[in-house]
């Protein structure tokens, strides 16, 4: 039996991208617009994981939270206990998982049920030193390898004033703050492909 029996996630069919416009790596232009689209309710809804991870006529909506202090983002390396076995060993920066039903509770829908997941996936993972708030920095679509291909990221970037930030679970190991510059130089080989293309884009703007 899958480890992803019985539960259900989020997605948007890839029509609905190819409507918003198809990309690949990071997209900025048109943000708020795409995000609306995507966490509107009569676009997005809930279905199996099992046939979602192997179909990519939908895309599981992610979001993937990048924790910054100063110059340094918070990374970590995927352990062996982590949901996807296929990024296991990687370095990843961003903090994240699936919506589910649950997020649903209280009569939430849309972006509300959207944001609650993304608090929840926080609370989850990690213990922060204080109140944060997120905001959502750009689309993130890879649809070069089997992973890439079944899920779209919302990219999230969250400001910390203290870097005393410690890990909740056991996929997540290692887990430190290093220079945006050395992410980007020395270890970027190592990234997970998500995090490269993140990495990347911070490395090349002062937008955010």
């Amino acid at each position: 039996m899958s480890k992803y029996a019985g539960e259900e996630v989020l997605v948007v069919p890839r029509a609905l991208l190819d409507e918003i416009g198809s990309f690949e790596g990071i997209r900025t232009e048109g943000l708020e617009a795409a995000v609306a689209r995507l966490l509107d309710p009569g676009n997005h809804f809930f279905m199996d994981r099992v046939a979602a991870e192997e179909d990519p006529s939908h895309k599981q909506l992610i979001p993937y939270c990048v924790f910054r202090c100063g110059d340094r983002i918070l990374h970590y390396t995927r352990g062996k206990s982590g949901g996807e076995s296929r990024l296991h060993a990687k370095i990843s920066v961003g903090v994240g998982g699936h919506v589910n039903p649950v997020d649903t509770g209280g009569g939430r829908t849309g972006a509300d049920a959207y944001h609650a997941a993304v608090t929840r996936e926080i609370e989850e993972e990690l213990e922060l030193p204080e109140d944060h708030g997120h905001r959502i920095i750009a689309l993130l679509n890879d649809d070069s390898n089997p992973v890439g291909r079944v899920h779209l990221g919302i990219v999230h970037l969250i400001d910390l004033k203290s870097d005393a930030v410690a890990s909740r679970e056991d996929a997540l190991t290692d887990m430190g703050f290093m220079a945006l510059e050395d992410l980007n130089g020395k270890c970027f080989e190592s990234l997970e492909t998500w995090s490269r293309f993140c990495i990347r884009y911070l490395a090349e703007t002062t937008a955010v």
